[in-house]
């Protein structure tokens, strides 16, 4: 993405606004989504599309994080930090990209007409579980390098609160100009907090398979919560 000409972001504190930015990415998905089923396009080269256009907007960052991470999994305690630092993918770090990518297609068709509302959702619940991973658990390479959200770090409150007042504000006049019955409140708000539990579940399970957290698993953390929170939307949301 082009740098911004007016406002000049510091990486260091850019945490605090990963929810905000992956809602941001999930609306494109949304229009690119939209723009593609009202030409005709058939929903598995929609649904390809849509996960291309994330992969572009990120640099593939967090799907290389993922196969870093399954691959020091994979490698055993006594190999786990060189296998994570090492540039070449194992085979198990291209199992799980494939498992992930598979996973990914087969919610997004099934969702279907949903697709768009479940975008923004699964990317926002990706990114706040990396700042629980950031809150709760040891930088795994603390030994050798400091990490730079770690040291930038304001605690949670803090880093969440601009993302958190922004969207609930985006709910807010959402619930506003549409008038929802009751059952579809209530569905939409079980919806909303549907990755709740898997943004916190998922960085607690890669935390216990690696004995802490590092830039690759919290792009590990990212795609997993997304893709689960993908599955579950599928789930939940029937087109009737």
């Amino acid at each position: 993405m082009p740098q911004w000409p007016i406002i000049k972001p510091k990486f260091k504190r850019i945490a605090r606004f990963a929810p905000l930015i992956g809602v941001l990415i999930g609306i494109f998905q949304s229009f690119s989504w939209l723009l593609l089923k009202f030409l005709n396009w058939p929903n598995i080269s929609v649904a390809l599309i849509s996960i291309s256009i994330s992969i572009f907007i990120t640099g593939g960052l967090h799907f290389d994080g993922l196969m870093d991470t399954a691959d020091g999994i994979g490698a055993g305690p006594s190999k786990r930090i060189k296998a994570l630092k090492d540039s070449r993918v194992g085979a198990i770090g291209v199992q799980s990209l494939l498992i992930i990518l598979m996973l990914q297609v087969a919610a997004i068709m099934k969702l279907s007409f949903y697709a768009p509302f479940a975008f923004p959702l699964a990317c926002f619940w990706g990114r706040i579980s990396q700042i629980f991973a950031i809150e709760n658990y040891e930088y795994l390479l603390n030994k050798e390098s400091i990490s730079n959200h770690h040291q930038n770090w304001k605690g949670l409150s803090k880093e969440i609160r601009p993302s958190l007042i922004i969207l609930s504000i985006g709910i807010i006049i959402f619930l506003y100009l549409n008038s929802l019955n009751l059952s579809n409140t209530l569905l939409l708000i079980y919806c909303i907090l549907s990755g709740f539990t898997t943004s916190i579940l998922i960085p607690h399970l890669i935390n216990k398979s690696l004995g802490g957290h590092c830039g690759d698993s919290y792009g590990a953390s990212l795609v997993i919560t997304e893709t689960t929170n993908l599955l579950l939307l599928s789930i939940i949301l029937v087109p009737s």
